[in-house]
């Protein structure tokens, strides 16, 4: 591998099209790399490859396009056309390995891809698929090759994390107890899961003292009734606050940390008026109070029900009420680390350093600094916070 400042003789680009915007960062990637290299492969794979795979041809430059279902293929094949091998093999897309990691500390586990949802606004069950998964016994192999490189943390992710088991009939619950007598691995994190798969169940066996911390992202989309019913989303804001409120009560005994919720929104939803608008900005900020939002503009999406509503709001609409809301998160986020002053945590030290500081994130996702020790890289420290 080589930086984009040098010269490479394959790019392999891992498109995006959850937003117009992400599409056009992949077009633009796509001309970068043939511009920086005329001779060069340029493979495209990924979202966008699945919906578009004919148009992205017409890009000057692109050798090949991998759709969803011939991702397994794209090493092999893309050596046979470097001539490193004579023939491409036909690997299952349910074996390849699914973790990856960049920094020392922490790992990502692929666990779950595709969905069954459509909901109005999105492309992923076009472009993703079905939902599915990789079994049980071979996600505890690749969390032991993880931990066999000394990382200590896990996060596990998938486009629909909580729907796990509907390629093999096994339950998340039966995943994460099994990833939870990993050796080696000392914490994980969810990184999504719907609010509707959330269950007591679930929350009751975390909290009964396993690796799995006090951190949950969950997508909210919009806290109006009305637009969650309008969109096909599974859930009311009775059901999502109902999952905040248990977790809450279970996990936040006196005097530990408190659960980190990260939420996603989408703002500009058809249809969203101010007043549904504010219907979701004072359901965060009085009645969940999470300690961070993730907020996207929607972007229509060809080929969606959302695409064809009336009633679209506005761009610099959506602009406003973005900013609105990202001024709502700093001010939970201050919050949420205010109300953690005091109590004790461990934090997980990474290995990078900047201005003679070396930082880290507790188990509730709030990140700390103190100056570097290199002894420290990789190892958990209680701490007060």
């Amino acid at each position: 591998m080589v930086p984009w400042s040098a010269v490479a003789d394959v790019y392999v680009i891992n498109t995006c099209a959850v937003t117009e915007t992400a599409e056009k960062k992949s077009r633009n990637l796509m001309r970068r790399a043939h511009k920086a290299n005329p001779d060069a492969l340029v493979i495209v794979t990924g979202c966008y490859a699945e919906l578009k795979k004919e148009k992205l041809y017409d890009i000057e430059g692109v050798s090949r396009v991998f759709a969803a279902a011939e991702k397994p293929r794209l090493v092999d094949e893309t050596l046979a056309m470097l001539n490193v091998i004579p023939s491409a093999s036909h690997t299952s897309v349910e074996t390849l390995p699914a973790f990856s990691s960049g920094e020392r500390t922490r790992s990502f586990l692929k666990v779950q891809d595709g969905c069954n949802n459509f909901c109005a606004y999105c492309t992923v069950p076009y472009a993703r698929g079905r939902s599915r998964n990789i079994p049980i016994c071979e996600l505890v192999k690749q969390a032991e090759q993880i931990a066999a490189k000394g990382i200590r943390e896990v996060v596990l992710t998938g486009v629909n994390t909580g729907d796990f088991g509907r390629t093999t009939g096994e339950s998340f619950l039966d995943l994460l107890k099994a990833l939870n007598a990993v050796e080696g691995i000392d914490r994980y994190r969810i990184s999504s899961i719907e609010p509707n798969l959330i269950t007591e169940e679930i929350v009751d066996w975390i909290a009964s003292g396993t690796k799995f911390q006090r951190h949950f992202h969950i997508p909210l989309q919009s806290g109006s009734d009305t637009l969650l019913k309008k969109v096909g989303r599974r859930y009311d804001t009775a059901l999502f606050a109902s999952r905040i409120d248990y977790t809450r009560q279970v996990m936040e005994r006196p005097g530990e940390p408190k659960v980190f919720f990260g939420i996603d929104v989408i703002v500009g939803l058809p249809g969203e008026t101010e007043e549904l608008f504010l219907e979701t900005y004072h359901f965060l900020k009085d009645r969940i109070k999470p300690a961070f939002l993730h907020v996207f503009p929607y972007s229509k999406r060809p080929g969606t029900r959302a695409a064809v509503m009336p009633d679209q709001v506005q761009d610099s609409v959506k602009t406003e009420r973005v900013a609105r809301l990202e001024a709502l998160s700093d001010d939970l986020h201050a919050a949420f680390v205010a109300a953690n002053q005091g109590l004790p945590e461990r934090v997980l030290w990474e290995s990078s350093v900047k201005d003679g500081m070396m930082s880290g994130y507790t188990g509730n996702y709030i990140r700390v600094e103190k100056p570097y020790d290199p002894t420290l890289v990789n190892q958990l420290e209680d701490i007060i916070l």
